[in-house]
């Protein structure tokens, strides 16, 4: 290799990742049952683009392509999340036999193809029954969710390994609950704010369950987003604001799952608005993990300001010649990833992290031969994988990196309007062409490394 080379670990695992409700369409086939994303998106004014998750990739009719797809990459694991409504259509109860059958058979095609799957248990398509109950700020959704979790981990366990509880509770709650930008799409805080405990309380429930019937060298970890809080200047204000953000985004749940406390400033926060936490909640949520996921995208730059309702601050990223913006106007900042990396082994020494979401939006068009050429999003990618490495230089236990996202797909609340994939997708024929990033992840792959 050419000098400079930055080599990655023998054994690190190069994946991507997708979720349920993104991809896999057949929304009510074999005995589905109805998530808060597809009464969410069915309702007008929800997407941005009136799109749906009917059909998406379709990836439930195409999986075997898809792994085709994957083993042509060269990926060595894939991050995929199971629908809670395809296992019980009402969110407990009767089972339905022919949702997990397909997870059967997605996960067999996996170890065929050579893929480590991590199976991600919720990703935000909680069944709508359970959402006329109350939905996660009713306690009883945690152990509707224990429940789920033992039925999948029993199926499953003898061959998936890998667990991953949550994906980034931080959204579930407040998007959904507090600012309705998400399904259920409620504006209620301190409905939010109980559900971020609700959904704790779930985690540590699950990973007893998971436990309990995964069999030997079952692993369990939760993946939250995180990232840098940075002020926008050295005013004692916007210092306040930044470790407001902080607290919000970031300590509210590294503190419960790692330290078995709330942090005290939050709770001030709070005040009455603080969840109700009941004897043994903290032991139950702060479970021994085997790893952490972290799903990271940008860092925050926040100013105070007393006009922005309850936190009292404002998103403040830095504009002009310089700085960099995705399709979603997110920051381009590679450096807050290793940053976020360093503090987590020295605040909270996880035992083992995954970067198990990072990637970016841009408008891709095919050309006129029918390939996509990325460079900006190749760029991206390079550039966070030159953190990744800085991090485990620097001691950081980092064992794998999912690129967000393996084929361009519904993307929430934007519809089909952002494309987020190292495969394109033309929606209407369901086409998957590998895009240049693509090509590169896959150069990358194959070497363990890259030249930076």
């Amino acid at each position: 290799m050419p000098s400079g080379f930055l080599r990655f670990p023998e054994g690190f695992l190069w994946g991507a990742a997708t979720a349920s409700y993104q991809i896999e369409g057949a929304h009510d086939a074999d005995g589905k049952g109805e998530s808060i994303w597809d009464r969410f998106s069915h309702t007008p004014g929800k997407v941005a683009d009136g799109g749906t998750g009917d059909v998406a990739c379709d990836h439930y009719h195409l999986y075997r392509q898809d792994i085709g797809l994957m083993r042509e990459l060269g990926l060595t694991a894939y991050r995929f999340s199971i629908s809670w409504p395809r296992v019980y259509p009402t969110g407990r109860g009767q089972v339905n036999p022919a949702g997990l059958d397909f997870y059967d058979r997605l996960v067999d095609g996996l170890l065929a193809a050579g893929v480590q799957p991590f199976a991600t248990l919720y990703h935000w398509d909680l069944p709508q029954a359970l959402q006329e109950e109350g939905g996660w700020p009713n306690r009883s959704t945690a152990y509707a969710f224990r429940d789920y979790v033992a039925t999948v981990g029993r199926r499953l366990g003898d061959r998936v390994k890998h667990w991953i509880t949550h994906n980034e509770p931080w959204c579930t709650a407040y998007l959904g609950y507090y600012t309705g930008e998400h399904a259920p799409g409620l504006r209620d805080l301190p409905a939010a704010i109980q559900a971020t405990h609700t959904l704790l309380l779930s985690h540590g429930e699950a990973a007893k369950a998971l436990r309990e019937v995964g069999g030997p060298g079952c692993q369990v970890g939760i993946t939250l987003n995180l990232g840098p809080a940075h002020p926008t200047s050295d005013a004692d204000e916007d210092r306040a604001a930044a470790r407001r953000q902080d607290g919000y985004l970031n300590r509210w749940f590294l503190d419960p799952v790692f330290l078995g406390t709330y942090p005290e400033d939050m709770l001030a926060l709070y005040s009455r608005l603080a969840p109700r936490i009941e004897p043994g909640d903290l032991d139950a949520i702060r479970q021994p993990l085997d790893f952490l996921g972290v799903n990271f995208y940008s860092r925050s730059v926040v100013k105070a300001d007393p006009s922005a309702g309850f936190f009292q601050m404002a998103a403040s990223p830095p504009r002009g010649p310089g700085h960099e913006y995705t399709a979603m106007d997110w920051e381009v900042y590679p450096e807050a990833l290793y940053e976020l990396l360093v503090r987590l082994q020295a605040d909270y020494d996880a035992p083992k992290l995954y970067i198990t979401e990072n990637g970016a939006a841009y408008r891709d068009v095919p050309g006129p031969d029918g390939q996509v050429d990325d460079p900006d999003r190749l760029s991206y990618l390079r550039r966070h994988f030159v953190q990744c490495h800085r991090a485990i230089q620097a001691r950081v236990p980092l064992a794998g990196y999912f690129v967000w996202t393996l084929v361009d797909n519904f993307e929430w609340a934007w519809g089909y309007t952002r494309r987020f994939g190292i495969v394109y997708d033309d929606f209407p024929t369901q086409r998957r062409t590998v895009k240049s990033s693509g090509r590169f992840y896959r150069q990358v792959i194959a070497d363990n490394g890259l030249q930076p």
